[in-house]
């Protein structure tokens, strides 16, 4: 599992700081993550393929988060992209993404299908063979969702002198690997656990965007793998939270502890502070394993 930050600071995108976007790649698939503007000129500086992208996520509709969206589209249409483009967010995102391209005279030459979300609940949004994507609603000034990006159960792993010493044709990998029993060539039963090994534990990435401290969302993203949630404030500042729905360093800690995640990275930050080494050791104070975002980080776990 692959996490890159295209860009994580609140509000309007500066020289040196790009408002939410980021690339998670999990089991094959390349997810962006919101959007907010110069998302496209950060995907080609950290050399992300532009093909790879088939499902974009939103999380609400305030600017930072998604401006960079038609900007996107727009330039899918001018390479010529043929596959298709799912966008998941909140209802309204059509409206406004297909009037920019009315007007404009700049109808995609492929396909293009919203997923408009306004469940307040937690809902699966997407399902195949090796991944499940989950809403996380969140507490801000409008309608919002993070999502729960989530593994299935991995297949097991061969054992390979195991297997060539039991016998077994290569016909059977598979269903080795699905935890069946098989027959060798001299027709005898081999047990599964025999000749595999136990798979990893499958990963999961909760992305908590913009949100007030809200522990509704706990039971959602329990046990995850990995958090990225938002951390626009320092302790000092805490007392805009409740009016701008926002969360301190502190909070997006506490969170973490009562979820029993395994690692936390903080990011939203607001730039109205030089460095953000104060994040890290105020969500410290609460919780142990604590990173932090910068545009062009690579994370993998």
């Amino acid at each position: 599992m692959k996490l890159t930050i295209l860009g994580c600071h609140s509000a309007t995108p500066r020289t040196n700081t790009n408002p939410t976007a980021q690339v998670l790649e999990i089991k094959n698939h390349m997810f962006l993550i919101d959007c907010g503007e110069g998302t496209q000129v950060e995907l080609r500086r950290n050399k992300v393929k532009f093909s790879r992208i088939k499902h974009i996520f939103i999380s609400h509709l305030h600017g930072d988060h998604y401006f960079g969206l038609v900007g996107l589209v727009s330039t899918f249409r001018l390479l010529t992209r043929e596959t298709e483009l799912h966008i998941y967010g909140p209802k309204g995102l059509k409206d406004v993404i297909t009037l920019q391209m009315k007007l404009s005279d700049s109808w995609t030459n492929f396909p293009l299908i919203f997923h408009e979300l306004t469940s307040k609940t937690s809902e699966l949004i997407f399902e195949d063979d090796k991944v499940e994507i989950h809403t996380i609603p969140l507490n801000h000034r409008i309608y919002t969702n993070g999502f729960l990006f989530k593994e299935k159960e991995n297949e097991r792993k061969i054992d390979i002198n195991a297997v060539l010493n039991a016998n077994i044709n290569v016909a059977y990998y598979r269903k080795l690997k699905q935890g069946a029993d098989v027959k060798n060539e001299e027709g005898v039963l081999i047990k599964n656990e025999t000749v595999t090994k136990e798979p990893s534990a499958p990963k999961s990435y909760a992305f908590c965007s913009d949100t007030v401290y809200d522990e509704r969302i706990i039971p959602i993203i329990k046990n995850t793998t990995v958090l990225y949630h938002e951390s626009t404030f320092l302790d000092k500042n805490e007392s805009l939270c409740e009016r701008t729905k926002h969360s301190t360093a502190r909070q997006a800690a506490i969170i973490a502890k009562k979820a029993n995640v395994e690692t936390l990275i903080l990011g939203h930050f607001s730039t109205r502070y030089n460095g953000h080494e104060a994040f890290e050791l105020e969500a410290k104070e609460e919780f142990d394993n604590v990173l932090l975002a910068k545009d062009g980080k690579l994370f993998e776990f």
